[in-house]
């Protein structure tokens, strides 16, 4: 039995490493700079559909609100790219408004270190305070939802209200350096892609480590009898806010590398109709698969570009039909419909049982033939 997972564990890496030397040194010869740089806007949000399915298809928590942590990780790294300026003067939306002197919490930014850590830290602390406020009041299911989706608001009317601090609903926009490179030009790119890259193996790698063994199991038992868990006595708060946290702390870095590859930042980033987009894309793959969650975000964001291109006034109508076919058609997402098919590529390796069925289960077979004695 070890030696079957061994052996499936090996082809999974090796297809992992293929398809990474595909998408480093195939794709850039085969796509134009604009097409190579749109999928690497797409890796980039694969990071955040791991995260998404991490919480939601292993841990039973359906987040509305993962734009929040996107859009920080984003402010994060984009608040060093504008403090590429001479020295003594202030980011250009500064000046346009009026502001002579930068503001305290700005300073820090200076420090690319700083602000590498920054887009995982305030992401991801900031998700494990919220998950801690709402679970340990055992706060769970729509009303959970309806918490992270009342949170994007907050922050949405926050950030794109502060005209002086984060020029307001424009963002951060108009990078120009970084380690003197220029930001927008072509070899710099094509670095930020092999790194979005590099961070997508990372990140699948994170999640399928901590969903594999006894954590996994854990998870898996949140999400189908969190009563039995804690009856068990595990405390299940405890690991729904760490890895609420993480799922955060992904967030933040997709957010990061998709600011790099986009060239800016905005609230919009913290639109609700932009966190609920982030769950589509794992509905269309599949939950609880992590390919699938990799899957759905690459089909859902390129048929958007398509039908956009070919049908700019319809395509919305074509992406809401796209979300029914899954809901009424394949309601276990496209990798979910493959394993169904029995294709060996996406057969599901170990499936986790919580605990035995109930009409098999001996002991509730007996208290039913002794109930009432």
């Amino acid at each position: 039995m070890k030696k079957k997972g061994r052996k499936l564990l090996l082809i999974e890496v090796g297809v992992v490493v293929a398809i990474a030397l595909i998408l480093i040194l195939v794709m850039p010869v085969v796509l134009s700079e604009f097409r190579l740089n749109l999928l690497g806007r797409f890796l980039s949000l694969a990071i955040v559909a791991l995260g998404i399915d991490l919480i939601w298809g292993f841990t039973g928590l359906l987040s509305l609100g993962h734009g929040i942590f996107f859009g920080l990780g984003g402010y994060a790294i984009a608040m060093y790219l504008k403090l590429q300026v001479p020295p003594g003067e202030l980011p250009d939306f500064m000046q346009l408004y009026g502001v002579n002197e930068l503001p305290w919490f700005w300073q820090p930014f200076y420090s690319f270190p700083f602000a590498v850590v920054a887009v995982v830290l305030i992401p991801g602390i900031l998700a494990g305070l919220l998950g801690y406020l709402v679970f340990r009041n055992r706060i769970r299911g729509v009303y959970f939802s309806i918490l992270t989706q009342a949170a994007v608001i907050v922050f949405f009317n926050f950030f794109n209200g502060q005209q002086k601090l984060f020029n307001g609903t424009n963002g951060l926009i108009d990078f120009t350096t970084l380690f003197g490179a220029k930001v927008s030009s072509a070899s710099t790119q094509f670095i930020f892609y092999c790194l979005t890259v590099v961070f997508l193996i990372a990140t699948y790698a994170l999640c399928r480590w901590l969903t594999s063994g006894r954590f996994g199991r854990l998870l898996i038992a949140i999400r189908d009898d969190e009563s039995r868990v804690r009856f068990t006595g595990y405390n299940p708060t405890e690991f729904k806010v760490l890895v609420f946290a993480v799922s955060g702390a992904i967030a933040g870095i997709s957010g990061a590398f998709y600011t790099l590859q986009s060239g800016s930042v905005s609230p919009r980033a913290m639109d609700i109709a932009f966190s609920i987009e982030m769950v589509i894309w794992v509905a269309v793959g599949g939950r609880a698969t992590l390919v699938g969650a990799i899957l759905g975000t690459l089909l859902v964001n390129y048929a958007r570009t398509f039908f956009s291109e070919q049908f700019a006034e319809v395509w919305l109508f074509f992406q809401g039909a796209l979300f029914l076919l899954v809901v009424t058609v394949l309601p276990d997402g496209l990798v979910g419909w493959l394993r169904n098919q029995k294709i060996p590529l996406f057969k599901e390796s170990n499936q986790v049982v919580t605990y035995p069925s109930l009409e098999i289960d001996p002991e509730v077979q007996h208290e039913r033939q002794n109930i009432g004695n």
